[in-house]
């Protein structure tokens, strides 16, 4: 069973290299609450090509903090 953590990589490595902010990943993975895709995503960024920055979410559109991974 995959942990919350593999969840959320796989789905920023399925949008990279769109980024997609915190509300969107709890939404689209039906996680309990905002801040639990926030504490994830802050685990993935500055590893294995991650980041976290200050941009327009790809799916909801909205000037937000977004999670990406660069692709190669």
């Amino acid at each position: 069973m995959a942990t919350v953590l593999d969840m959320v990589r796989g789905f920023v490595e399925r949008l990279s290299p769109e980024p997609v902010c915190d509300d969107c990943i709890a939404e689209r993975l039906r996680l309990s609450d905002t801040s639990l895709a926030n504490k994830k995503v802050r685990e993935l960024a500055g590893s294995g090509g991650f980041e976290r920055e200050q941009n327009i979410c790809s799916l909801c559109g909205a000037p937000r903090i977004v999670t990406r991974r660069r692709t190669r």
